[in-house]
């Protein structure tokens, strides 16, 4: 979905404003001390088994060479690996969640990013939400994308200077930058660090796209319009809470990069039309709904990562 669709078809999609909320309210989630493993299915092999009950079941990566396969929304992950949990920089959250998963480009971007974005920052480091599952795919809640383990969700609260407790890091929840008009930041917890860890990570060249809630970009564009970088931070329902990096697909991998970003800043008009009522305020629901993916709908290579063994 490119943004120019979502100024053309805006009407059309207030329905995913629903959606990225929960997703964005998902984050929050409180996890558990005590994750169960889900129920065996009855029938995996029937064509309409959702591809997110296949994946979801999955608790370890497959042993094949690194490859990200499809797209961001709709694929899968070969040889994924493990952010570790702790990091000089970084603490994962929510590990009940198994998801800390992630093609090695990420992984390897994540621990340098973290790194810069402490140093310009002040931070202690950065607290790490959603990667991708073992063997990326579709997830039984929570996000349409993180398929392919080439995207992260960055908290938007810096990493205390200490280690987090098991029980913090399934409870302790994020700082909600976001007025509750939705029009602008909440300028008593919005800051300087949060500027210089949403630029460090845009300047990367392996950064395809940062997703931020509108009233963000906002506030980016009052100290930062005009800049390279900020083309790459474009607005998304939700992420009052994290940020979302996506990556560009790895050269030679069986991957489709998302459309280029639009030229300029996005601090024009394209950015006034997340700020219309019916666009911060949606009324009702979509009425419509989509059955779940099944495997019929991702790449072909995705049954050979789940059987892989």
């Amino acid at each position: 979905m490119t943004d120019w669709t979502l100024r053309a078809f805006g009407p059309a999609l207030l329905g995913l404003a629903a959606f990225a909320a929960a997703g964005d309210a998902f984050a929050q989630d409180i996890g558990t001390l005590d994750p169960k493993p889900l129920p065996p299915l009855a029938n995996p092999s029937s064509p309409g088994t959702p591809a997110r009950e296949l994946f979801g079941r999955a608790e370890e990566a497959a042993p094949l060479h690194p490859n990200p396969i499809g797209f961001y929304s709709r694929g899968c992950l070969a040889g994924g690996e493990p952010l570790p949990v702790n990091g000089p920089h970084w603490q994962v959250m929510r590990l009940s969640r198994n998801r800390n998963w992630g093609h090695p480009n990420l992984i390897a971007f994540l621990k340098h990013f973290s790194a810069k974005a402490s140093k310009e920052s002040g931070w202690p480091g950065l607290l790490v939400g959603d990667l991708s599952q073992p063997r990326g795919g579709p997830m039984i809640s929570g996000h349409a994308s993180h398929q392919i383990g080439l995207d992260a969700d960055i908290w938007l609260a810096p990493m205390p200077n200490r280690e987090l407790t098991r029980e913090e890091r399934e409870e302790m929840m994020s700082t909600d930058v976001v007025r509750d008009d939705r029009l602008d930041v909440r300028p008593d917890v919005w800051s300087e660090g949060h500027v210089a860890v949403i630029r460090a990570a845009a300047m990367d060249p392996a950064v395809q796209r940062i997703f931020v809630n509108a009233a963000i970009k906002r506030a980016l564009c009052r100290v930062a319009q005009g800049e390279s970088w900020m083309r790459k931070v474009r607005p998304m329902w939700g992420h009052n809470y994290h940020f979302h990096i996506r990556l560009y697909c790895p050269n030679g991998s069986n991957c489709r990069d998302q459309d280029p970003t639009p030229a300029g800043d996005g601090c024009d008009a394209s950015l006034a039309w997340w700020f219309r009522e019916e666009i911060v305020h949606p009324k009702g629901k979509s009425g419509k709904s989509w059955p779940p993916m099944t495997m019929a709908g991702l790449p072909s290579a995705c049954r050979e990562v789940l059987r892989a063994k």
